[in-house]
């Protein structure tokens, strides 16, 4: 017995060796482009967009790089499914059902805007990244229901594209024009010196006025009495 023990293993020794696991089981889920995209969401929210990079997003992730690429091309993939993941709509209305196009319009739009709104960075990276299938999907719900409203096909398009950039414009300038009240005091009070210069914008308290929402929805019923049917 001594013998045995100070020599090689039994072959029953090396099977239960054998049956043994390499290495212990990660505590982390799966690795899934679905995962991916959503903790590429939080990188983005937390360090912008200059703060995503592949290695990050693999730390994050708890994986090695290289194992992003069995899932996503490139960080260019990653930036693209992000920015759609974001604009994912639920809760559509109806279209092609309710009497309200009006109504639909306001809802779709203010959704949009609420939800670049969650995640700024997602509007600087839609100017060049709209072919995803959530974008899509709502400009083709869009067209669906001004074309209901009576807008004329030969007018669709710059009726689209008059609402995409009024949306874009109104969240670019919400997610980085964000003075304090201090600030916006201040620049109003230099305002007020200017006023000789700038006398209506002066009256109007244009930069005391931080009503965001408000001024969207005004703005929109602007853009929408000029597509009400005559």
């Amino acid at each position: 017995m001594v013998a045995k023990r100070s020599g090689a293993r039994s072959k029953g020794d090396q099977q239960s060796v054998s049956l043994q696991p390499v290495q212990q089981a990660s505590s982390e889920p799966p690795l899934s482009r679905e995962r991916i995209v959503a903790t590429a969401v939080e990188l983005l929210d937390a360090q912008g967009i200059d703060g995503l990079t592949m290695r990050r997003l693999a730390d994050r992730l708890g994986s090695g790089v290289m194992s992003l690429y069995w899932h996503v091309d490139n960080k260019e993939d990653v930036f693209d499914l992000a920015v759609d993941s974001v604009l994912e709509h639920r809760g559509s209305p109806e279209t092609g059902e309710s009497p309200d196009w009006r109504g639909d319009v306001v809802h779709m739009l203010e959704d949009w805007r609420a939800r670049m709104l969650r995640h700024p960075w997602s509007a600087s990276l839609l100017r060049r990244r709209a072919l995803g299938r959530n974008i899509l999907g709502r400009l083709e719900m869009l067209s669906k229901t001004l074309s209901r409203a009576g807008v004329a096909d030969a007018d669709l398009n710059a009726a689209i594209w008059s609402l995409w950039n009024y949306v874009m414009g109104a969240t670019l300038t919400r997610a980085s024009f964000d003075l304090s009240e201090e600030d916006r005091a201040a620049a109003q009070q230099r305002l007020t010196h200017l006023s000789e210069h700038y006398p209506t914008i002066e009256r109007s308290r244009l930069l005391l006025d931080n009503d965001w929402d408000g001024a969207f929805r005004r703005g929109l019923d602007f853009l929408l009495d000029g597509l009400s049917p005559r």
